[in-house]
């Protein structure tokens, strides 16, 4: 009987499948080792993870001073508010107020400030700024992510939370924890050096036209928009354990430039107010101030550097409206 011959384009198919099988088990054996040695880089960024973040650490030896006036929270803070016109406006030296906020900062570092040096804090007034993206479990970009809130996962959460697509918020956050145990160690809130201008800091340009958003409704901090993910419960939790631990907690929820228009964005309406409620409800549960500053008389449009942030000349007329609001 004649044996079966095979052609050359057979073969050639035959080998070029015996290829793509090898490729596709080297491919996946990659990404196998490639999630193991992340989730081992989580696990170990867990542990060395420290709540107080390195971004906040450097602000803290501002409370050398023994402020009775403590500015906190995220970028609304650092770059709104003027301390040190705040000091002169309730008759007091520099020093006795003080501006610690940090670019896309959490209640959740800065309650770990407060356990940890509880006596800079509890004979103080403390003022926090908050954002829609600190409570919106939606937004899990790399820039904003609360730190404190991604440490609480635990590594497969995290993993399922942010793979594949968030993958930068991994990294990020074990950059972060390794830089955050190093300001610790450093012990950088007792021995840094103290920020200039008692910690403002001012934004010198204005952002260009074609680059402010259309409308707010849809902008990044409201995206899939959600508020019963863990972000909202640890960062309110936060919020309210504050209260115990100082003389007075403030939390502000500031205002948007005034280009928009709240009851022409019912989108943004809808949703600021529901941030805005949550943060209230919990101040009236747990015993603190809150302040909902949806404008500011005064501050206008040539104001703003952007849809979120006023420039230099915005500074004192934030700070003062924001000091007619307190009480003391």
């Amino acid at each position: 009987m004649r044996g079966l011959s095979i052609s050359p384009e057979g073969s050639l198919l035959r080998v070029q499948a015996a290829s793509a099988r090898w490729i596709l088990a080297a491919l996946a054996l990659t990404a196998l080792a490639w999630l193991a040695a992340l989730a081992g880089l989580l696990a170990i960024a867990n542990r060395v993870h420290d709540d107080v973040p390195a971004l906040l650490a450097v602000r803290l030896p501002l409370l050398q001073s023994h402020p009775e006036l403590i500015f906190a929270g995220e970028s609304r803070t650092v770059y709104q508010v003027d301390a040190g016109l705040a000091a002169q406006l309730i008759g007091k030296p520099q020093g006795a107020a003080v501006n610690i906020g940090y670019d896309a900062g959490e209640p959740l570092a800065l309650l770990a400030a407060m356990h940890r040096e509880p006596e800079r804090f509890q004979k103080a007034q403390i003022v926090v700024s908050v954002a829609p993206f600190l409570f919106n479990e939606g937004v899990r970009s790399a820039a904003v992510y609360p730190q404190d809130v991604a440490a609480r996962l635990g590594v497969a959460e995290q993993m399922v939370s942010f793979l594949p697509l968030r993958v930068g918020t991994l990294i990020r956050f074990i950059r972060e924890a390794f830089n955050a145990r190093l300001a610790a160690d450093q012990h950088i809130a007792d021995l840094g050096t103290q920020p200039a201008a008692s910690g403002l800091k001012v934004i010198d340009h204005t952002q260009e036209d074609d680059r402010w958003p259309a409308d707010i409704g849809s902008h990044a901090h409201y995206a899939n928009w959600d508020l019963s993910g863990p972000k909202a419960r640890f960062e309110i939790g936060a919020l309210c354990d504050m209260v115990a631990l100082t003389r007075k907690l403030t939390v502000v929820v500031p205002p948007w430039a005034p280009r928009y228009d709240r009851a022409s964005d019912p989108s943004w309406r809808d949703k600021d107010d529901q941030y805005a409620s949550l943060v209230a409800e919990a101040g009236r549960r747990c015993g603190f101030e809150v302040l909902n500053i949806q404008s500011v008389p005064g501050l206008s449009q040539g104001n703003y550097a952007d849809e979120m942030h006023v420039n230099a000349s915005g500074v004192p007329i934030y700070t003062r409206f924001l000091m007619s609001r307190l009480k003391r």
